[in-house]
């Protein structure tokens, strides 16, 4: 009987430890979309901000480059920083977007943005849900939207040249696809990420702030291509 019951019990601890990875996951999510936000907003209350920022565009090219290279160095050396690294890192990217994005309040209408929000929020949750209880293996939807990935950039430096309504729209539609898929996937690997993490809670903390990061990036794109979709330009 004894050894029939260790079963559940080690299965219940195991199970307590995934959501309390999950836990921490979504809330360093939250945090980032929440630090996003409060900078945004600001930078939205003084437009003369956004304006010179956008009049320097060697400025914008530094910012955008910071990113890129933020979120390359989180993931290759997430195993080598301080949890305190970790997170200023984090918080210093979202920071960032928060910047860059906070154009879209000269865009678009504060309603439309908040419509679109609740939207990419509902859209998020439950394909998220859907990521973590699902059984099948979302390996190839994984790679298939990475490709997809790709082909979206490229195509978005394209029409960027040829400027085409068409094309753009489709970038669109099929990015909203794409980061769906992304979506279910990374909240997937979160799983296997805990496992192979189980053994410190130290390396645990790390590892879910790189899922946060990676869910983070994938509500964001998902919120910005639904904007283009539903947002009311002013």
């Amino acid at each position: 009987m004894d050894r029939d019951q260790s079963v559940p019990m080690g299965l219940g601890r195991e199970e307590a430890s995934e959501r309390s990875f999950l836990s921490q996951v979504y809330m360093w999510m939250a945090m980032g979309l929440g630090l996003t936000g409060i900078v945004a907003g600001w930078m939205a209350m003084n437009p003369s901000v956004i304006l010179g920022l956008a009049r320097n565009p060697l400025l914008l090219v530094v910012l955008v480059i910071a990113q890129f290279g933020l979120v390359f160095w989180l993931s290759s050396q997430i195993a080598s920083l301080s949890v305190t690294t970790a997170t200023a890192g984090f918080s210093v990217y979202a920071t960032l977007n928060g910047i860059l994005f906070s154009s879209i309040f000269l865009i678009y209408t504060s309603a439309s943005i908040a419509s679109t929000f609740v939207v990419t929020a509902g859209t998020f949750s439950l394909v998220s849900v859907y990521g973590f209880t699902t059984r099948r293996d979302l390996t190839s939807v994984g790679s298939f939207c990475f490709m997809g990935l790709i082909g979206i950039i490229l195509a978005s430096l394209v029409n960027w040249f040829f400027q085409s309504p068409a094309l753009y729209w489709i970038i669109t539609y099929a990015g909203v696809a794409i980061f769906i898929g992304l979506t279910a996937y990374d909240t997937q690997k979160l799983k296997q990420l805990h496992h192979e993490s189980f053994s410190s809670s130290e390396m645990m903390k790390k590892v879910a702030l790189l899922g946060a990061l990676r869910l983070y990036l994938d509500f964001i794109n998902l919120f910005l291509l639904l904007l283009r979709v539903m947002g009311r330009r002013r």
